[in-house]
């Protein structure tokens, strides 16, 4: 049984491990998910390949290759390797994973899908357009400590 069969009920969360904004961003889930809901892999994983492949995300988003949208968009699995394995980007995985911590997170995260998906996506890009430039790129993934270790792909 592979580590992403293992994930239950949690969410896999890809992200990208260059991204100075996206390594944030994980510390920042890792300190509020008290209840162990969420998992993380970086997008550059070998792991991350055959779910992209399963969703055909080339066709689906304007022909950028599946390597190029894993590393320009969050993308969060439910279900992984499961029958009713879902993929979900930008501003509804953001939603998602909010909807999973603790109080009050879950309520911001139903007042954000009241906004329409296109005005979410639209400023969802534009964080992404500029994240390098304004949070910078790391050459490496940063390691996390011990304890943080286990809730990594």
């Amino acid at each position: 049984m592979s580590e992403v069969e293992n994930l239950g009920t949690r969410l896999l969360v890809i992200f990208d491990g260059h991204c100075g904004f996206c390594n944030r961003s994980v510390r920042w889930f890792l300190t509020r998910d008290r209840n162990d809901r969420l998992r993380f892999v970086a997008s550059e994983s070998p792991k991350v390949a055959a779910i992209l492949a399963r969703h055909q995300i080339t066709q689906s988003e304007r022909g950028l290759t599946s390597s190029t949208l894993a590393s320009s968009t969050i993308l969060v699995v439910r279900n992984p390797e499961g029958p009713r394995e879902q993929v979900l980007v930008r501003s509804n995985a953001a939603i998602a994973m909010l909807g999973e911590l603790p109080r009050p997170w879950p309520t911001i995260a139903a007042i954000l899908d009241w906004i329409p998906r296109p005005l979410r996506d639209l400023g969802y890009r534009l964080i992404a357009r500029f994240r390098y430039r304004i949070w910078g790129r790391l050459e490496t993934c940063p390691i996390p400590t011990a304890q943080e270790r286990i809730r990594f792909l």
